[in-house]
């Protein structure tokens, strides 16, 4: 495994782990897991030399924290922990969006105790809240790095200017948003501002959930109920159309003998240093895969082929539907 800084001292595995799949949204997103394997799978990514894990209150919820702190009890030295907050719960339902400083701290006193740990590497605001000024969301944050709960701070899905104002208060780690081959725009702004800020970025979802690994050739391998069955860019209107650019990608697979998925995250740590993908996986099949293209390097003309087939604005369908887009790079 090779490694990487995220903002100005933070290191970690050049891929990380994603952990939503293993205790999410339920089976209906990536269906169901089993714990003893994603367990299995989190203790061969350690073995792996992988030492970025990410979770988030939300995951389950709370029982994605409480598994990933059954699974790094013993084997926390050398890893970073991520967490996010930033929604509000009633009787254990995601009720809305609440980025205040009093959430914060609830929420990371939950997670200190879920997890098992004394503090939080990186602790994320999960989704910016329109109704809290963000300064006033990360000041609240920059209190439990003072506190000693949490060490660094990272955003999720914020806009530009979002990220100018909370750089102001506290320094930014991370910026989690989704990028892929199939999700580039925030390459327009939001990347170089990250960039021009000295913040790091964290892809999420970096194989277009799913998609983007060759093994959905068409919508009917989704079980029924399954999340992305209600996907856009999943729609028969658009699958067909979406499957020309992973043609592309398993073409290169092909050519340098790996999987298409190992294109697709190679692509994205070629996009710079100050990238720091999180596959998910439930699996350890998939797990070590994916951590393969940690040593997969393209070439000038890969590169320019994939950016050829996936150009910003290129695929078909929107990410998410009207309500869950309302809620990204606010």
């Amino acid at each position: 495994m090779k490694y990487r800084q995220l903002g100005p001292d933070l290191t970690v595995s050049a891929l990380g782990l994603g952990l939503m799949p293993m205790a999410g949204v339920g089976p209906a997103m990536y269906g169901a897991a089993n714990e003893e394997e994603s367990i299995a799978t989190i203790h061969r990514a350690i073995d792996l030399g992988v030492t970025f894990f990410d979770t988030a209150e939300i995951y389950g919820p709370l029982r994605n924290e409480e598994l990933l702190g059954r699974a790094i009890k013993g084997k926390r030295d050398g890893l970073v922990i991520a967490t996010k907050f930033g929604f509000r719960f009633e009787d254990g339902r995601m009720t809305g969006v609440d980025g205040s400083p009093a959430n914060a701290r609830r929420a990371v006193e939950g997670s200190l105790k879920r997890l098992g740990i004394d503090a939080i590497d990186l602790f994320y605001q999960h989704r910016v809240d329109p109704a809290v000024p963000i300064a006033e969301t990360v000041g609240g944050m920059a209190e439990l790095v003072k506190e000693g709960k949490v060490r660094h701070l990272g955003l999720s899905e914020a806009g530009a200017e979002t990220l100018r104002k909370a750089a102001a208060v506290h320094p930014i780690a991370a910026l989690q948003s989704e990028y892929s081959l199939w999700e580039r725009d925030v390459e327009d702004d939001i990347l170089p501002t990250a960039r021009a800020l000295g913040i790091g970025f964290v892809p999420y979802s970096p194989l277009g959930r799913g998609f983007l690994t060759g093994q959905i050739t068409s919508r009917d391998d989704l079980p029924e109920g399954d999340y992305r069955r209600n996907d856009p860019r999943y729609s028969a209107e658009n699958f067909a159309k979406n499957m020309a650019l992973v043609a592309v990608v398993q073409r290169i697979a092909a050519a340098h003998g790996v999987s298409a998925a190992q294109i697709a995250l190679a692509w994205l740590l070629a996009q710079g240093a100050d990238i720091v993908p999180i596959p998910g996986s439930k699996r350890r099949v998939t797990l070590e895969d994916s951590m393969g293209a940690a040593n997969v390097t393209l070439t000038a003309q890969d590169l320019a082929d994939l950016d050829a087939a996936a150009p910003r604005g290129g695929t078909a369908g929107p990410r998410y539907g009207e309500r869950m887009m309302a809620m990204v790079r606010l």
